[in-house]
């Protein structure tokens, strides 16, 4: 799926994403997305969309805004940081949702 927009500003990608309905607020911990009490497998979910953000010239402004969904139809958004310390099943299964995102951009 191509990229459909591009939002100025991480804030303006959250609120839109929000609009279309992607409306919990996900942190990935371990191998699950965490949304309050709610905890969900990360491999059930896809990347719908993703959006990259790169400070002008600090490297700690740099984000990707993503877009998740589950067959189930759950679905949210998670903000990651570049380079943001996270343990090894967190950083291995955004790695395989990074995959999947890829093959199905060269279906």
């Amino acid at each position: 799926m191509d990229q459909k927009f591009h939002y100025a500003t991480v804030t303006e990608a959250i609120s839109q994403l929000k609009e279309q309905g992607y409306t919990l607020d996900f942190n990935l911990i371990e191998n699950q997305f965490k949304a309050g009490e709610q905890a969900f497998a990360a491999n059930e979910f896809e990347i719908v969309d993703l959006y990259r953000y790169e400070g002008a010239s600090d490297p700690a402004d740099e984000a990707i805004v993503y877009a998740l969904a589950s067959a189930s139809g759950i679905k949210g958004i998670l903000v990651s940081g570049y380079g943001i310390s996270t343990d090894d099943a967190s950083t291995e299964s955004l790695q395989q949702l990074h995959y999947k995102y890829q093959q199905s951009q060269q279906r």
